[in-house]
Formats: C-alpha cells, sequence, structure tokens
C-alpha cells in the first residue's frame, strides 16, 4: 500500500490536503509531525470544539486548581504553517468517499487526499432512571469542567459512579473545596483494569485516608430525584444521598461518521497495521481507532499511531504493530503504575511473582519462563522506567534479582531515575508518549537545549507532564546536583582512615627505648590488662558500626535519618581503627594475626574509598552511581570473611 499511498499524496499535495478529523491531542499531533516531516503537505485540521486544542488527561489538575489554561495548551499549539489550515468550532458531518470529500457544519465541501480520523470518543452514561436529571456530569471535555469546578463550590456531598482513571481523578478534583465525596465503583476493587486485587487494596487504603468513601462491588441501579438529583440507589439496595452525581464508569469511540460513510466498525473504527481503514484512502488513529481487536482508550498508544500515519505519509514504511499500554499518574498525589499482565485473569497459569510491600504501598513483578511480562508499583519507589522497559522488551529477570525486588522493590542494584543521565537508551522517559533516553539524548544533541524544545522536539512530557522534571535535568537546567548530607564527614573521616590504614600496612609505633621513661607507651600492647581492654574496644566498636550498617538492608532498621546512620558508621569504623593501633602496636602479626589484620585493614581502606565517592557523586556525573556501588560490594565482600577470622583470633588466644 506504501507504494500506492506515497505517489498518491504527492501528486495530489497541490490539489487536495491531507484532512484531519478531531482536534485532540492525536490528532493536533498528527498535524504537528506533518509540518516537521512532509511541509510540503497541505493539511486541514478539523475540530468540533471551537477553544483551541487542549490536553484532555490534565483537565482534572485544572478543575482541582493544580493548572491554568496555559499548561493546558502549552504543548498543543498549531505550528504556524503556510500549508496548515485549522478549522475549530466546525464539525465534520459526513464522508463522501467516492468523490473523495467531506461536508463540514459550515456547508463547505473539502477534498482530501488522504483523510484521518482521530475523532476520540465520549463518555459511557450507563441506561439507568434518572441518570438525566440535573445535578449529573460526565468529566471528559473543557466544557464539563468548567461545570464541575461551578458545581463543586456548592456541593456538600458528591458520588461518582467509577473506579477507574476517570473516576478517581473526578473525585480528586471535587475534593478541592473540602467536598465530601463517595466514589462506587461496580468491579470488586478500585481500577480493576489495571491493579490486582492487593494493589487495589493499598490504592484503597490511601484513598480513604484522604477522607473519600469507596464502595466496591456494587452498582447504580436509580437516580431519584424531582427536578434536581437528590440520591443514588445501588443495587445492594443502599441509597446515598447527594445533590451532585459525576458518570466516570468508561467511554465508547466516536465511530458514527465512518459507520454512516459505510466503514468497517467493530467497537471502534478497524485499521490495518499501516492504520488504514477498509477505505485505502481513510486513516484512524487514536481512542476512536480498533486495532487487532484492541480499542485502547488511552493518549500514549494513540500518539503513536499519530507518528506512524505521519511517516507513511511522508514517504516512510512505518508500520504499527500495537502498543504495551502502561498506566502512570498520581492518584490523590499517590504515584501508581501498571505494565504488562498483572491481573489474576490475564492468563498466568505459568506464571510466577514477587511482591514487595513497603509501608503504605505495594509492588508486583510477574514472570513467565524467566522474563518479566508485567509490574505494579503502587506509592513511592520503584524503578519504574527500567520497569518499563523490561516488561516492554519482557527482559530476563534472575532469581536473585527477583529475590532483590522483594526486598528492596528495584530488580536492580540502585533505581537508575538516582540520575537520568545515566539511563539506558531504550528506557523510556515519557511513559505518555514512549519518548526514550535515546530520543531525548539525540534531541539534545541537535541543540535543544532547555525542557521546552526538548518537549516541541519529541512529545515527550506533552500529556500528563510528569517527566517535565527529568527533561530539565537532561537540560541541564534542573536542580543542579548537591552533595550527599553528611559527606564533609565521609570525606574527611574517610581519608583519615585510609592515610591510617595505609601507614599501619608500611609502619608500626615503636617500643619504648628506656625503663627510664616516665610513660611506657608500649604496654598499652604488651600488658595482658591494657590489651585486653584495647581488643574488647575495638571489637565492640566494629560490632556497633556492623549494626549501622543493617540501616540500608534490613526493612524493620529503616527508621532515624540514613545520612546520619552512614556518618556515624564511618566514624565508628575510624575509631575502630585507631583501637587496634593501640591493641597491636600497629603491627600486622603473621599467619592468622596476618589474615585478620589485612583482612579488616583492606575493608577499612575499601569503605573509606566508597565514602569517598559518595561525597564526590554529585561531582562525578553519571558514573557516579557505577563507581559507588562497585566500591560499595567490594566493601561488602570483603567484610564477610571478618567475623570468622576474628572469632578463631579470640578462640586461640584463651586456648593456649
Amino acid at each position: 500500500m506504501a507504494a500506492v499511498l506515497k505517489p498518491t499524496l504527492q501528486e495530489s499535495a497541490h490539489a487536495a490536503p491531507v484532512v484531519i478529523v478531531g482536534s485532540g491531542p492525536v490528532g493536533v499531533r498528527l498535524a504537528q509531525d506533518l509540518a516537521r516531516r512532509a511541509p510540503q503537505l497541505g493539511v486541514v485540521l478539523y475540530g468540533a470544539e471551537s477553544r483551541e486544542p487542549y490536553n484532555r488527561v490534565r483537565l482534572s489538575s485544572l478543575l482541582a486548581g493544580e493548572l491554568g489554561w496555559d499548561a493546558l495548551t502549552r504543548d498543543l499549539r498549531l505550528p504556524a504553517h503556510a500549508a496548515l489550515e485549522s478549522r475549530l468550532g466546525c464539525a465534520v458531518v459526513s464522508i463522501d468517499r467516492a468523490a473523495r470529500c467531506v461536508r463540514d457544519a459550515a456547508g463547505r465541501t473539502q477534498p482530501y487526499s488522504a483523510l484521518v480520523l482521530a475523532t476520540g470518543s465520549t463518555p459511557y452514561v450507563p441506561d439507568i432512571p434518572g441518570v438525566r436529571l440535573a445535578g449529573v456530569f460526565t468529566f471528559r471535555d473543557f466544557e464539563d469542567a468548567q461545570q464541575l469546578f461551578a458545581r463543586s463550590i456548592r456541593s456538600r456531598r458528591t458520588v461518582v459512579l467509577g473506579g477507574g482513571l476517570l473516576g478517581l481523578e473526578a473525585a480528586r478534583a471535587m475534593r478541592r473545596f473540602h467536598t465530601e465525596v463517595v466514589v462506587v465503583e461496580q468491579e470488586g476493587r478500585l481500577m480493576p483494569q489495571q491493579l490486582d486485587e492487593e494493589g487495589a487494596q493499598a490504592l484503597r487504603r490511601h484513598v480513604e485516608k484522604l477522607g473519600i468513601t469507596v464502595i466496591t462491588g456494587d452498582g447504580a441501579r436509580q437516580v431519584n430525584g424531582d427536578l434536581r438529583v437528590a440520591s443514588v440507589r445501588l443495587r445492594s439496595g443502599t441509597e446515598i444521598p447527594c445533590d451532585t452525581l459525576v458518570v466516570a464508569a468508561g467511554i465508547r469511540p466516536n465511530i458514527a461518521l465512518a459507520r454512516a460513510s459505510g466503514i468497517a466498525v467493530g467497537r471502534g473504527i478497524r485499521v490495518d497495521d499501516c492504520l488504514r481503514t477498509s477505505d485505502p484512502a481513510i486513516y484512524a488513529a487514536g481512542e476512536c481507532a480498533e486495532h487487532r481487536e484492541t480499542v485502547y482508550g488511552l493518549v500514549a498508544p494513540g500518539l503513536e499511531q499519530a507518528s506512524v500515519i505521519a511517516a507513511r505519509f511522508a514517504g516512510g514504511e512505518a508500520v504499527y504493530a500495537g502498543s504495551m499500554t502502561a498506566t502512570r499518574l498520581k492518584v490523590l498525589d499517590l504515584p501508581v503504575f501498571s505494565i504488562g499482565r498483572v491481573r489474576e485473569t490475564d492468563r498466568l497459569d505459568l506464571a510466577r511473582s514477587r511482591v514487595h510491600r513497603p509501608t503504605g504501598g505495594y509492588g508486583k513483578i510477574v514472570t513467565e519462563r524467566g522474563r518479566l511480562i508485567g509490574a505494579i508499583v503502587v506509592g513511592k519507589g520503584g524503578d519504574i522506567g527500567r520497569l518499563q522497559e523490561a516488561v516492554a522488551r519482557m527482559r530476563r529477570i534472575l532469581p536473585w534479582q527477583a529475590w532483590r525486588f522483594a526486598r528492596t522493590g528495584s530488580p536492580w542494584p540502585e533505581p537508575a531515575h538516582a540520575c537520568v543521565l545515566a539511563w539506558p537508551d531504550s528506557v523510556a522517559v515519557c511513559n505518555c508518549t514512549g519518548v526514550t533516553r535515546g530520543q531525548l539524548g539525540a534531541a539534545l544533541a541537535s541543540g535543544c537545549a532547555t525542557a521546552e524544545a526538548l518537549a516541541a522536539a519529541t512529545g515527550a512530557s506533552t500529556v500528563c507532564g510528569s517527566c517535565r522534571p527529568l527533561l530539565a535535568e537532561l537540560a541541564g537546567n534542573g536542580v543542579s546536583p548537591v552533595p550527599a548530607r553528611g559527606a564533609n564527614i565521609l570525606l574527611w573521616t574517610g581519608g583519615a582512615a585510609l592515610a591510617i590504614a595505609l601507614v599501619a600496612m608500611l609502619a608500626s609505633i615503636p617500643y619504648a627505648k628506656s625503663v627510664q621513661l616516665p610513660w611506657q607507651w608500649d604496654l598499652l600492647w604488651r600488658d595482658g590488662f591494657w590489651k585486653q581492654v584495647s581488643g574488647y574496644s575495638a571489637l565492640a566498636l566494629a560490632a556497633l558500626a556492623a549494626i549501622l550498617s543493617l540501616r540500608k538492608r534490613i526493612r524493620r532498621f529503616a527508621f532515624g535519618d540514613f545520612a546520619l546512620w552512614r556518618a556515624a558508621h564511618a566514624l565508628l569504623a575510624a575509631a575502630t581503627l585507631a583501637g587496634l593501633a593501640v591493641h597491636t602496636g600497629g603491627r600486622l602479626g603473621a599467619n592468622l594475626n596476618l589474615a585478620l589484620m589485612a583482612t579488616f585493614l583492606g575493608v577499612i581502606a575499601l569503605g573509606s574509598v566508597a565514602g569517598g565517592v559518595v561525597a564526590l557523586e554529585h561531582r562525578l556525573g553519571a558514573r557516579g552511581a557505577r563507581l559507588r556501588r562497585g566500591w560499595t560490594w567490594a566493601h561488602l565482600l570483603l567484610s564477610w570473611p571478618v567475623p570468622v577470622l576474628l572469632g578463631m583470633h579470640v578462640f586461640k588466644t584463651y586456648y593456649f
């Protein structure tokens, strides 16, 4: 088809433009991409709404007072391009496929060389008695948001039908003026399409903690009231008094225009891997499109589809093989991430899962034949960028990585988000649009020096905006790197300990040269009493330093300020070294004593270097995290023989 389509567009570019029906994020992204990739093509963009294109995904933030109108329109502005004409506030009413033209609400007939339907979707309103009463709202477009804002000021109790993404966003927004909110979800848990039972329970606890009542496993039977909604009766017989009802029970693709023109439809407008409909000159993308019997109903797959269509219109051979849908958002300020096959109904017969249960959160990874096929993270933490990339590519997860996830919440030793500059090129920085670290790196190399320029060039952060700080960090105009807390203590203590350890390997404290001297300092390591005092003191200091090191590795020790624990660990290690110098006179000894002293001095030296790397990591850039991991693991591995050697040393001393 590409061989037919390309000359068709090229030859008819002067006579008939590409017509895009829909001014939502998908239609606007296609227009932006065409202006950049194929500026010779004329483009006519139709939009039923008269206002400038805006980001529907962030309407809840607008309603909650967190964003202004400019933030919703900033990344969806149409390029100032001579070949692009926008006809906003003018709907397309019919398609004449034989004549290759559309008729709009103004009565105009517009020919097209190719037609793209990005008509989006409309809210699904269940057919229950009373649902058309005043006081019943949907939450889908700017007009809905305006009406809900006006209503939220006066509402005393609002019922939200639907505990999915839309419903929880609506509940969050309606809580702005301390309105009492009740969420009703007919499934047995919140966000049933994205979370498993335990993840949904963690989310529910958070939602209820914020004062929102949650009812699951029940649905609306009737809306009561004379002229306005007064209550909602559930199937269980429960009646909930309310003055406002928000219906967020899902969406339905807008397929009426396609169906009326004779284009094949199912749940959505059916398309092939080239995103063509049953008419080769007509394409569909976004929430209205059905690809391989799947209607995604999310923005990110629609943006991928728009990029594929733009590439084909520009002469490429791009195809769309489907999207790995990922949910990454904040629900009432609680981060929620879900990707892949994670629910009990997702054919997980041969799959295994590992669960991480931090305080107030939940995490799970699902593997099948050793490969990662799904992940859930509810709450802070989790290496989300790498998890998304690993699920999308079905990366292999080794047994000790699964065990590490159960302990720490990440299969990898250190979360990649600690430094976005160090992320692998294949990791998605923007989960909404799928823009990777490699694509952003290429944009940086081409001269994009600000977060705004990166967003304009790649589309990253143009949907929910949560990754905008990462773009700022990449561009170098985010928050400047700062040293770790206690960095000076680590640096100076580690330097002193390293110097003492090196001196101890090469020299020793001399004996007193005469018995006439008033202070016989060598009695400290020759006299049995003082030798026991210094030995047990050093042992106690070493044991306390070892206990402090458990702060990061065992959950029950996770209290207090980690930076202070780490600084105390370094100081105790230095004090232990001083105690050993008194105990031995700086002499390494022979045989067992030599093995013990050499090992311990090695542990001190490696720990000192690791502490120095932590203190200077903010100056080391992307390689800082790798150096820290390497030196820290070397320090830990060399520590394991010390207890055994020490026990043998104590046994030998008292036995012989």
